[in-house]
């Protein structure tokens, strides 16, 4: 990270990607309105207004998006915008796939950081998560950790701040997660939020460490009851949709696609 980064002078912040930075599964209070929904990114653009009142932002991630829809798509919106702080992730949906190459992807990925780098912008990257906790997943652990390396290479070649996903403890308990086992819970958004502002600067009233609660554990006959219901529930209309070429994403636009001042 660059000696001159200073969190104080953020004055507008775009966010980019797809579901996770949208923040699916974690809704605001419905207000009749369609379902919108909050995540880590809007939680840190209102701890940064906190800091600067002035503070704008827009979020133009999209859930099921993959990355060269993100690179092509977002940035280039994120570079008219010319914001002073980018968040920039992308490349989970890619991975899932049987032809996901984590080298490829970050060719793509370096791409879209040189030029949102170009801009003057600060850009703060994410690795992936550890999916040791889904068994569906855990295969893929391998995968992601390669792409993990090919991602801190690029942070380190273009003095971009990082979130290190892969090394948070905190989220390997199943309450940092929806039921669908693939976004984060309102509680995993709210220690991500903590994370981004701790590698921001941004000083926060809490500790995304925290041990959860203990918990009662679950006979096996449970768990697999539950284990069921994913899997008719969630990964089966997820296989269906990845085998008739659809996306989550498909006719969606960004939530914010131009900067706003924080309320």
């Amino acid at each position: 990270m660059s000696d001159s980064w200073d969190v104080t002078r953020v004055r507008s912040f775009v966010a980019l990607g797809d579901s996770f930075t949208e923040g699916l599964n974690d809704p605001y209070p419905a207000n009749g309105a369609e379902e919108r929904y909050r995540g880590w990114a809007d939680r840190v653009a209102e701890r940064l207004a906190g800091i600067n009142p002035e503070l704008s932002y827009a979020n133009l991630a999209v859930r099921g998006k993959l990355l060269r829809q993100i690179v092509t798509g977002q940035v280039p919106r994120a570079c008219e915008l010319k914001p002073d702080l980018v968040t920039f992730c992308g490349g989970g949906n890619d991975v899932l796939r049987p032809s996901g190459d984590p080298d490829e992807l970050a060719r793509i990925f370096e791409v879209g950081v040189r030029r949102l780098r170009a801009t003057g912008a600060q850009v703060l990257m994410f690795t992936g998560f550890d999916t040791r906790l889904v068994p569906v997943l855990r295969r893929l652990r391998g995968r992601i950790a390669t792409y993990n390396m090919n991602l801190r290479a690029i942070a380190d070649r273009h003095d971009c701040l990082l979130v290190d996903q892969w090394s948070m403890e905190a989220l390997q308990d199943w309450r940092a997660w929806g039921e669908d086992r693939l976004h984060l819970s309102s509680e995993g958004h709210r220690r991500m939020a903590l994370r981004v502002c701790e590698v921001l600067g941004v000083p926060v009233d809490g500790d995304w460490r925290e041990p959860f609660p203990p918990e009662a554990p679950k006979a096996w006959s449970e768990r697999r009851r539950e284990d069921i219901a994913w899997a008719r529930e969630f990964l089966a209309p997820w296989v269906n949709r990845r085998l008739r070429g659809r996306s989550s994403g498909d006719g969606r636009v960004a939530k914010d696609s131009e900067l706003r001042r924080v309320e």
